[in-house]
């Protein structure tokens, strides 16, 4: 009997399923979440825990080995640290992202259950400019939590989404931080979705960073990326930590994309930008297999960026979701 793999018609595997908890978040960027705000998903329609834990079931036997927990903000879900618990007996590499407000009730659970890798959302190191792009003042308390995070030897990805004029003149400082800490900082070009008003005014390209970064520390040093990294890898020589670029807009990395998407309302997304979506949550409660769902659904999968091209055509970004309910 062959095994059933989740593989695209490129013949990409498909081992990196990242979950949305919830559309719910405790800050409010204007990246993320458009300024009108957003229509939340009704409780009924969100998976519940157990649903989630049966969905992540289904894709490790299609061989997913990686799960990543995402929101909104997923410390914010209620039972949380059920979930997680649950999630990491499934023998699976387990990471989250989180804006780290909730983090320091969970270290310890993390911790004592092998959840190591931790990206903590984090675009500006000043606390005014802070309040500004999150519309919240948890500045101080997500410090304590990286520097907790960091004491406890948890792998730390700093997300910094860069945005021309708002927060590009900080790169350097972001860079000072991996002179001592054991930490990466990850600068993520700035996207396009519905409502967050993007233009290609406003990115911060790859070329761009790099030329930033040699200009006050001389020599970088590339790195060599692990397979299916999303980003390029760098250290200056002498820091202990390091830095990476995701070049989505300016330089996509397509190529070898092993990763997939479920949203919290149950929807699987081939891609970050793919406007179509596969409802698994629908059949799941009505007690049908969905393993042929996934393995049909990869098959619709594009090359890259849900085919946009270069010039990023509003016509298809702006019928996408909203980046908070698609799941950071």
């Amino acid at each position: 009997m062959t095994e059933k793999k989740i593989v695209d018609k490129f013949g990409r595997p498909h081992t990196y399923l990242r979950i949305s908890l919830t559309d719910r978040c405790n800050l409010r960027c204007f990246y993320c979440m458009p300024e009108e705000g957003i229509e939340l998903m009704d409780k009924p329609n969100i998976m519940t825990l157990e649903e989630v834990i049966s969905m992540a079931v289904t894709f490790k036997n299609l061989g997913v080995d990686t799960i990543r927990l995402t929101g909104g903000e997923p410390l914010v879900r209620k039972n949380f640290g059920f979930l997680v618990e649950e999630l990491a007996n499934l023998g699976l590499t387990l990471k989250i992202t989180t804006n780290g407000i909730l983090l320091d009730k969970y270290l310890d659970l993390f911790k004592r259950i092998g959840l190591t890798k931790i990206n903590l959302s984090l675009d500006t190191l000043d606390k005014a400019k802070s309040v500004f792009i999150s519309k919240r003042d948890y500045f101080d308390r997500i410090m304590q939590n990286l520097n907790k995070a960091l004491e406890m030897d948890m792998e730390v990805k700093l997300n910094i989404v860069l945005i021309k004029g708002i927060n590009d003149r900080e790169i350097n400082d972001f860079i000072e931080l991996t002179k001592h800490k054991n930490l990466t900082v990850k600068f993520i070009e700035f996207m396009p979705f519905k409502g967050n008003k993007w233009d290609w005014t406003n990115v911060v390209g790859k070329k761009e960073i790099l030329d930033t970064v040699s200009t006050q520390f001389g020599d970088i040093k590339e790195l060599v990326n692990p397979k299916h990294s999303t980003s390029n890898n760098y250290q200056i020589p002498g820091h202990k930590g390091k830095f990476a670029i995701v070049s989505t807009i300016t330089n996509p990395f397509c190529s070898e994309c092993n990763r997939l998407r479920l949203t919290a309302d149950g929807k699987m997304k081939n891609c970050l930008f793919a406007n179509s979506e596969t409802d698994l949550l629908t059949p799941l409660r009505k007690g049908e297999q969905i393993d042929n769902l996934i393995l049909n659904a990869i098959k619709t999968k594009k090359y890259s960026r849900d085919g946009m091209d270069v010039k990023m055509d509003s016509d298809h970004y702006e019928k996408n979701r909203s980046m908070i309910s698609i799941g950071g």
